[in-house]
């Protein structure tokens, strides 16, 4: 079974007791969260998980009222190519 849960300076998804996917961020500033690394584990790519973890991130940033800096390679591309991440993204 899968989980996706919030961890300290990340968002993770979990299978069996290992994880298998994770985004990473950081705080920039009171303002802003950083984006810095995507994992998403061999077996699971191409599903859309880097995506659906990134999405929450996204999400807990519009909760706290902050921006994104995208600095992954990943969620940079991401970020380039859906629009409804207009609002949030720090450039």
């Amino acid at each position: 079974m899968r989980e996706i849960r919030e961890e300290e300076h990340a968002v993770v998804m979990v299978e069996d007791g290992q994880v298998v996917a994770e985004v990473g961020y950081r705080s920039l500033d009171d303002h802003a969260l950083v984006i810095d690394h995507t994992f998403v584990s061999e077996q699971l790519r191409g599903q859309k998980i880097g995506m659906e973890l990134i999405d929450k991130v996204v999400d807990m940033a519009r909760d706290q009222h902050k921006k994104v800096v995208p600095a992954c390679s990943y969620a940079l591309a991401l970020f380039k190519r859906h629009h409804e991440y207009s609002d949030v993204w720090q450039q």
